[in-house]
């Protein structure tokens, strides 16, 4: 039994399934396509929402330098996934990884929690997405009916579960299906979509950058390290250590980048430059933007939900033109974020459905348009159906765990597999191995504990409802022991 449980997939019979199935995926993906969807699935309300509230509760105006140590962090991660992405360039991320170095079991649960991860990614950005659409339409002097506007279940402090009496969140069920459409045909047409939205939004956060420096006023970033207020994490260095492990999940979502390899023409090349490229590009936006706005507005008045709507207010009528042009770019990059955590979703799906542990249906790739048209269709019922039933504060709690899960086992992954086979084809290889993904995997680790214990409750949940699918169907029909 044990041998079955922990029998592990040979990497050459991985990289010889593409070329197997005259069906498969189509390799269209330029190494710009890969930078964009990066960029798109990373930069989302982080940039919009998190750098104020960081900045005031914990670093004042050296956030900067959170971010910065932050993104070591990522890229120690992302040069993880970078070696992956070019050694087993097929569609299922960490799952086809873990396959290889920790065998059947193993794989199934880290494919699992990626479920976990891109579904309630997916279904709380849509979530959010509905919110700043609604105000904005409010601001256009449309006003959706609030029956069909909002969640229809509500999640309590004191643990209990009431109806809201409304209907559905129809406009987060209506971007789901949009974007389901997108991917639905082809990766292409989606990759098109995609670097338009990135364009938009990133063009957005430049403009904020670049006519918000002539508004800064220096005396804000005095001091620039704000004085230890007592207790760890309030200021100080002990402040921006805190700050960088607030600001650490505006770098998630290049992971999904990874489930994209098997629709990259050059995955050897243009994985790693996909994932370590849009690392640093957002890292140089995130710094940008933190600059100006700790620069306009004191780092003690910027805890509020819109920081970059606050410091447009206090420069006055001179950047007031650029207020709904921010509300455009959090929709852009709200949108982006659904696209490429709905692509990752479904080559999941593709990806255990291919080795025998769902359901041969998720495994069918349109002849047409070269991409998994069941999957992304599964895909897409269930993100509208939570994103319509639920709120966003039940949804996002899950998505961070779920994510850091990933990075540790990736990590410790590179560690495994530079022993087991030392010999293998690395066209990238993470440097100042082990030390590099042993302090990535250590950095996931010391966040996970962070996290409170109702989100661990449900993490177990989930995990329980996992082994219960693996255990009466996935290890009867797994095609590795059935071979």
């Amino acid at each position: 039994m044990l041998d079955r449980l922990f029998k592990k997939k040979d990497i050459s019979v991985i990289l010889a399934e593409p070329s197997e199935n005259k069906e498969g995926l189509r390799r269209s993906l330029t190494a710009t396509n890969l930078i964009t969807l990066g960029i798109g699935a990373i930069v989302g309300t982080g940039i919009f929402v998190i750098t104020g509230q960081a900045a005031s509760m914990y670093a004042g105006p050296a956030l900067t330098i959170s971010f910065v140590i932050s993104a070591l962090g990522c890229v120690m991660a992302g040069l993880c996934y970078a070696e992956f992405a070019a050694m087993i360039p097929v569609s299922g991320g960490v799952y086809s990884y873990s396959y290889t170095t920790m065998g059947e079991v193993l794989a199934w649960f880290v494919g699992w929690i990626l479920v976990l991860e891109y579904l309630f990614a997916c279904s709380s950005v849509a979530v959010g997405w509905s919110g700043y659409m609604l105000s904005l339409l409010n601001e256009w002097g449309i006003h959706f009916p609030e029956q069909i506007a909002g969640a229809t279940f509500d999640h309590l402090k004191d643990g209990s579960w009431v109806w809201t009496g409304k209907i559905i969140n129809f406009p987060a069920v209506f971007i789901v299906a949009i974007v389901s459409a997108f991917l639905i045909g082809g990766i292409k047409q989606s990759a098109l979509v995609n670097n338009v939205i990135v364009v938009i939004k990133v063009g957005v956060i430049l403009l904020f950058i670049g006519f918000g420096l002539s508004y800064i006023d220096t005396s804000n970033w005095v001091p620039y390290i704000p004085e230890n207020t007592g207790g760890y994490g309030n200021f100080g260095w002990t402040g921006i250590l805190r700050g960088a492990a607030v600001v650490f999940y505006a770098y998630l979502g290049f992971d999904a980048l990874s489930t994209a390899a098997g629709e990259a023409r050059n995955p050897q090349k243009d994985m790693p430059k996909g994932i370590l490229i849009s690392l640093l590009i957002c890292a140089v936006l995130y710094i940008g933007v933190t600059t100006v706005l700790t620069g306009i507005v004191n780092y003690k008045d910027l805890n509020v939900d819109a920081p970059i709507a606050l410091a447009i207010d206090r420069a006055g009528e001179g950047l007031a033109w650029l207020s709904p042009f921010i509300k455009l770019g959090a929709i852009a990059g709200l949108s982006s974020v659904i696209l490429v955590m709905m692509l990752g979703q479904s080559r999941i799906y593709y990806a255990i459905s291919k080795d025998g542990l769902l359901p041969s249906i998720f495994s069918k790739v349109s002849p047409k348009h070269g991409v998994p048209h069941n999957a992304t269709i599964f895909a897409s019922i269930v993100t509208g159906l939570i994103a319509g039933l639920f709120p966003l504060h039940v949804l996002s709690e899950l998505v961070s765990i779920g994510t850091l899960m990933a990075f540790t086992i990736v990590c410790i992954s590179i560690v495994i597999l530079r022993k087991t086979q030392p010999d293998l084809k690395r066209p990238f290889k993470t440097p100042l191995v082990p030390f590099v993904p042993l302090l990535g995997a250590a950095i996931c680790i010391v966040q996970m504990v962070s996290l409170p214990w109702s989100t661990w409750e449900r993490m177990i949940g989930w995990t329980i409802l996992g082994f219960i699918i693996y255990f009466t169907y996935g290890i009867k029909h797994s095609k590795l022991n059935n071979k």
